[in-house]
């Protein structure tokens, strides 16, 4: 993370300010005057640019001067304030090392009132046209899409997991802001870095949850072998943001899609063969 803890902890409370006038103002503008920073904050020109350069340097604003002096929060200021408020609220109280990446987030484990994941969404330019085709509750409106894409995702997330824990065998969540998602600390590798010593065993909890899964009106839509977590011998399914409703149009479709990534890892890497139609019904039946 190119923001470090000591960073949020000194940070000053003009700049604090600064970050979440410029959080609401990109709402109306890709790049924020500075005249509307001054108006917004109360503060004098020199505090406010003595702020922004701060911010700037710590990586946690920009600044584009065309075709006038403009400011934009980046991953880094949105993660000082969704991280200040966890911990304004006793959520979180020390940032640790990243423990896992993906294209669309990065988690790190931190601690709260015990060990705890917290997951960053982010969804950026490179990534959010690809994730707004994909994924239907995703905005096209807007002057900041990377930043509400974000933060969609991560309510979308969480929402599933409140909805599954424990019936699903997910990590229990914790809290939601901004673009992050605290959750319980799961200590398991992802299932394709795994060498199970009964993997029909493990197919066979993996669909039983699907089912159960399926039964609570969810699939998840990007099943595979690299967001199944193995802990203590029990499979963690995690990375949700993309989930339906089984009333969904292509819940059929995306389901077996589902089904077949599973099976196809466990065929390639343990020759076991699971007859689809089987799988499911034993799903869906």
């Amino acid at each position: 993370m190119a923001v470090s803890a000591e960073q949020i902890r000194t940070l000053h409370k003009y700049e604090k300010t600064i970050l979440s006038v410029l959080e609401r103002q990109m709402t109306r503008y890709a790049w924020v005057p500075l005249e509307q920073l001054i108006t917004s904050t109360g503060f004098a020109e020199s505090e406010v640019n003595y702020r922004l350069a701060r911010l700037i340097e710590w990586g946690m604003v920009r600044f584009n001067p065309v075709p006038y002096d403009g400011y934009a929060l980046v991953f880094g200021g949105y993660d000082t304030l969704a991280l200040a408020s966890l911990t304004r609220k006793g959520i979180i109280s020390a940032l640790g090392t990243q423990i896992g990446e993906g294209k669309e987030s990065v988690v790190y484990e931190a601690l709260g009132l015990g060990p705890v994941a917290i997951k960053f969404h982010r969804i950026g330019s490179r990534s959010f046209n690809s994730a707004r085709v994909n994924r239907e509750y995703m905005t096209v409106e807007g002057h900041c899409p990377w930043l509400i894409a974000s933060k969609l995702s991560a309510e979308r997330e969480y929402k599933a997991l409140v909805a599954l824990h424990p019936k699903v065998s997910v990590p229990l969540p914790i809290a939601q802001n901004r673009h992050t998602v605290v959750m319980a600390l799961i200590r398991g590798a992802n299932l394709n870095r795994c060498l199970l010593e009964a993997p029909a065993e493990v197919l066979d909890e993996i669909l039983a949850n699907v089912r159960t899964t399926y039964q609570a009106g969810i699939i998840h839509a990007d099943l595979s072998e690299y967001n199944i977590l193995m802990e203590d011998g029990r499979c963690v399914f995690i990375d949700w943001p993309q989930w339906i409703e089984i009333s969904h149009p292509n819940a059929e479709s995306i389901l077996s899609r589902d089904i077949d990534n599973i099976l196809t890892y466990f065929k390639r890497k343990y020759k076991l063969t699971y007859d689809r139609e089987d799988a499911i019904q034993c799903v869906t039946g």
